[in-house]
């Protein structure tokens, strides 16, 4: 499977439902998504530091975010992430991963960060899912 030139993290956790009540959403579920992501892979490892992260970075990620409200507050990212399904946000990292890594189990393993029989532990297991 070809990574599209023109895939972006969009591409992976568009499908993911968002689970907030839409009158009430100030952020938009990927600029909340891409932002933990970037902080993250920046060393963040609280929604603290996360948020810490986007005040100090604010300028670089409007650059590709809109955050009309600004940068998300930490009670925000953790109501947030509290409320996605951790199932279905973790398919959309394994279907990014594959599709970066060309389908190459042991490459996606990798940039996931888990084992390979990990990976294909939980492939089965989110199959498993979709039958029942």
């Amino acid at each position: 499977m070809a990574v599209p030139k023109t895939a972006t993290i969009e591409t992976y956790f568009s499908s993911l439902t968002d689970p907030r009540c839409p009158y009430l959403v100030r952020h938009a579920l990927l600029d909340i998504i891409i932002l933990t992501i970037c902080a993250v892979t920046c060393g963040a490892d609280d929604r603290v530091a996360v948020a810490e992260y986007g005040r100090q970075k604010r300028k670089w990620l409007r650059t590709f975010l809109d955050l009309p409200n600004g940068i998300p507050s930490h009670d925000t990212l953790g109501t947030v992430f509290a409320m996605l399904s951790a199932a279905e946000f973790e398919r959309c990292f394994i279907r990014g991963a594959l599709a970066r890594s060309q389908g190459n189990l042991c490459r996606a393993a990798e940039l996931l960060g888990v084992h390979r029989n990990t990976l294909t532990r939980r492939i089965g297991a989110h199959r498993r899912a979709r039958k029942d």
